[in-house]
């Protein structure tokens, strides 16, 4: 285990070696992932803490700083060199495309998608009150409903945002962050997916390992989550349709309906899209199919 091409036996009792970034959450989703393989059959696991460009550079906002595949890159370097043997990463800050050397081995079952106002309701917010949020999606789906609301950036870890809530006003926050943390801010107002369509992946996270580790490969494939894993590869089908990163605007949200055993109907998967262009409003399709990538590319061209 450990060099490139070394591979892991699962049964040969080694610990499993997980990248990951040092924040509070991504430490969190680290050791829940630890705990899935443990279970599975890994012998333990221990942390590879790697310290992204992006968690330096809190004075930036994501965008200008090249998009989401900045809080991943250098944890995918650790695997790749062969310093770790899996990345876990929240599925929203991943490019849509994979790196050459890497699999996207498994998708746990996800937590709540949804975006949540902490500090004030929408309803509750006062004409022209501020909202912190340094995503330009959150900015121009809630703009669309309250264009009177300012808005300002917002970076840092949890507990840093939570401190930098505007007088008046809020921040918005993924409902998973909150729920993972035990955090329990004063004002919650959790928004549905018909007022704030999330992030692509987000409320999942995405486990990477090398292409050519078939032993990990198939001890991560005992943790996933099959109707987490169709949502988040059709939401990511919607987002490479696109171009592949965060730069855009955009969100994308989908759900598994019906079982798919052959005794009730087949398994449908339901997908809505959403990109804001640079004029006009913004742009929705919802669209329903089998495939994930089909059915992902599909709302993005829909929307484009």
């Amino acid at each position: 285990m450990g060099g490139t091409g070394a591979g892991l036996d699962p049964g040969d009792g080694a610990a499993v070696r997980i990248a990951t970034r040092g924040s509070a959450l991504a430490l969190w989703q680290a050791h829940h992932v630890g705990a899935l393989v443990t279970a599975a059959g890994a012998g333990g696991y221990e942390l590879v803490v790697v310290e992204t460009t992006a968690d330096q550079r809190l004075d930036v906002q994501i965008w200008e700083l090249g998009g989401k595949g900045v809080f991943v890159k250098e944890v995918q370097a650790a695997v790749l060199d062969g310093r770790a043997d899996l990345a876990v990463h929240s599925a929203k800050d991943l490019p849509a495309i994979t790196p050459d050397g890497l699999t996207l081995a498994c998708v746990p079952e996800r937590a709540d998608p949804r975006d949540v106002l902490v500090g004030a309701t929408l309803e509750g917010l006062a004409p022209g009150a501020t909202v912190a949020t340094g995503s330009r999606r959150r900015q121009v789906q809630l703009a669309e409903r309250r264009p009177d609301l300012a808005f300002i950036g917002l970076r840092g870890n949890i507990a840093t945002r939570l401190d930098k809530v505007p007088p008046g006003g809020a921040i918005v926050m993924a409902a998973a962050a909150i729920e993972r943390l035990g955090l329990s801010p004063t004002v919650v107002d959790v928004l549905g997916v018909d007022t704030m369509l999330p992030q692509v992946g987000q409320g999942a996270l995405a486990i990477e390992c090398r292409a050519d580790d078939a032993g990990l490969a198939a001890l991560l494939a005992s943790c996933e989550h099959e109707p987490s894993r169709l949502a988040v590869d059709t939401e990511r089908a919607f987002l490479a349709e696109l171009g592949g990163d965060c730069d855009l605007p955009a969100g994308a949200h989908c759900v598994v309906v019906g079982e798919g055993d052959g005794a009730g109907g087949e398994r449908e998967l339901v997908c809505t899209g959403l990109l804001a262009p640079d004029d006009g409003p913004l742009r929705r399709s919802t669209q329903r199919g089998v495939d994930p990538d089909t059915l992902g590319r599909a709302v993005a061209g829909a929307v484009r």
